[in-house]
């Protein structure tokens, strides 16, 4: 009994292994960034943590709220690229710089993901990539 179960363990491990990996690319990010924008494992996509600067000139939004939807609209051209959509998001991550601006987030957040929400963590940090207050990562599955 024991050795079939490790059978069944070691095939589950050789049948992960094997599942075909994508990198995700949209052609509106920069190139030769030294991450992938998002990688598809199978049915299953992760989303590096996206923050609000501006595609074109890198600038971050004065107002927060436009920096939140950036964000959003960045992590959107990865999941389309991906052939997925906000719908298909099963957990995210924020990241803060001031927890003063939960609530603000919120607001706009809401407005991508409206009912069955994914699972969230939101944990406020000392600092992120250049002036940026707000990241997010996003794990989505097809």
């Amino acid at each position: 009994m024991l050795r079939n179960i490790l059978l069944l363990g070691a095939m589950l491990v050789v049948s992960a292994a094997a599942a075909d990996k994508t990198i995700i690319y949209p052609k509106e990010f920069r190139a030769n960034m030294p991450f992938s924008p998002g990688v598809l494992v199978g049915d299953t996509l992760y989303c590096a943590g996206q923050t609000g600067g501006d595609l074109e000139t890198g600038k971050y939004p004065e107002k927060f709220e436009d920096e939140v939807h950036q964000t959003f609209k960045r992590i959107g051209l990865i999941l389309k690229e991906a052939g997925l959509d906000f719908d298909d998001a099963v957990d995210v991550k924020v990241y803060l710089t001031d927890i003063a601006n939960f609530q603000a987030m919120n607001g706009v957040y809401t407005q991508y993901f409206k009912k069955d929400r994914p699972t969230r963590t939101t944990v406020a940090v000392a600092s992120l990539v250049g002036t940026a207050r707000i990241e997010i990562t996003v794990v989505a599955h097809k």
